[in-house]
């Protein structure tokens, strides 16, 4: 009798322990999905920033540089339009343009090409650089050398200057 008693208990205690079973596999899973969805965190975080943060704003980059290039050729332009050919003259314009490019300065230079008289207008920030044409104006006798660099912060000034 007495170890049917025994059975009885055994059998009470072994049934309460599939119970506490279903609490702990709960717990085993939760830790388990938790563990799993840190792991895709911690792998997404930095391909987020490189793919959704720096790849537009490089693209922004070469595009405003290659529309400040444009910008300032154009100026170039403009004022070689209105240069009076051979007679004394000191002609100077005044322009600006954006201070930074997605958050970052950069500096506009106006360099000689490979071939004699041909200029060009380099945009550039460390890895970055555009390079427009100066329109062929380079080209004529008369313009003579350009040249010159400067950043964008402020007003820049274009000059040319002719003395017999």
């Amino acid at each position: 009798m007495e170890s049917l008693n025994i059975m009885s208990k055994l059998s009470i205690g072994i049934s309460k322990v599939g119970e506490n079973n279903r609490a702990v596999s709960s717990m085993i899973e939760y830790i388990l999905i938790s563990g799993i969805l840190m792991l895709f965190l911690v792998i997404t975080i930095p391909l987020v920033s490189s793919v959704f943060i720096d790849q537009p704003s490089n693209q922004l980059t070469t595009y405003a540089f290659t529309d400040i290039g444009n910008g300032v050729s154009t100026r170039i332009v403009n004022l070689y339009a209105v240069i009076p050919y051979y007679n004394p003259a000191i002609i100077s314009t005044k322009f600006d343009i954006p201070d930074d490019v997605a958050g970052r300065d950069y500096w506009v230079e106006i360099a000689p090409g490979p071939h004699p008289k041909e200029n060009f207008i380099i945009i550039s920030r460390g890895d970055y650089q555009s390079s427009v044409s100066l329109s062929g104006i380079g080209a004529t006798a008369m313009f003579g050398w350009s040249g010159g660099k400067t950043t964008a912060s402020g007003l820049n000034r274009i000059e040319y200057a002719y003395a017999p």
